[in-house]
């Protein structure tokens, strides 16, 4: 099998990387310098589905990750991935996913119980405290 032509992959990056963006196949088939109809089937024939419902995919992949990590609403999340209908999303979710958006939230540990500590406040948090200091600075601060 050959790796995918570098018009083509270049047409998926860009969905990939702006998926929230308007795109549609006339922009998609400029990026690949191709023609819309002949972009549209190179496309479907290289990664097996049409470059709307690759983009749609990316879309509601984004759409269920904000859905288990966050607690924004379902109509922010769909805005937020780049779709404009909440009844429309709610369909292709629930199409892709078994589930109602709501439902699919449910499922998961709520988002809050989840919240995500960086290491290094963490670390600085379990740091013993000392009287001495081997910085510079906090010797300074503290003569000052």
């Amino acid at each position: 099998m050959h790796p995918p032509a570098r018009h083509l992959l270049r047409a998926k990056d860009l969905i990939d990387a702006r998926y929230r963006d308007p795109l549609d196949v006339p922009a998609l088939a400029r990026a690949a310098h191709l023609s819309k109809a002949h972009f549209s089937r190179e496309f479907r024939r290289e990664f097996g589905e049409t470059p709307h419902q690759y983009l749609l995919t990316r879309r509601l992949e984004r759409a269920a990750a904000l859905l288990r990590n966050t607690d924004r609403t379902v109509a922010d999340i769909c805005l937020t991935v780049g779709l404009q209908s909440v009844g429309s999303f709610t369909t292709s979710f629930g199409r892709a996913f078994g589930l109602s958006p709501t439902a699919y939230r449910a499922a998961f540990p709520p988002a809050a119980a989840r919240a995500r500590i960086p290491t290094c406040v963490l670390q600085a948090w379990a740091r013993p405290r000392s009287q001495s200091s081997s910085f510079r600075e906090d010797s300074s601060a503290q003569r000052g």
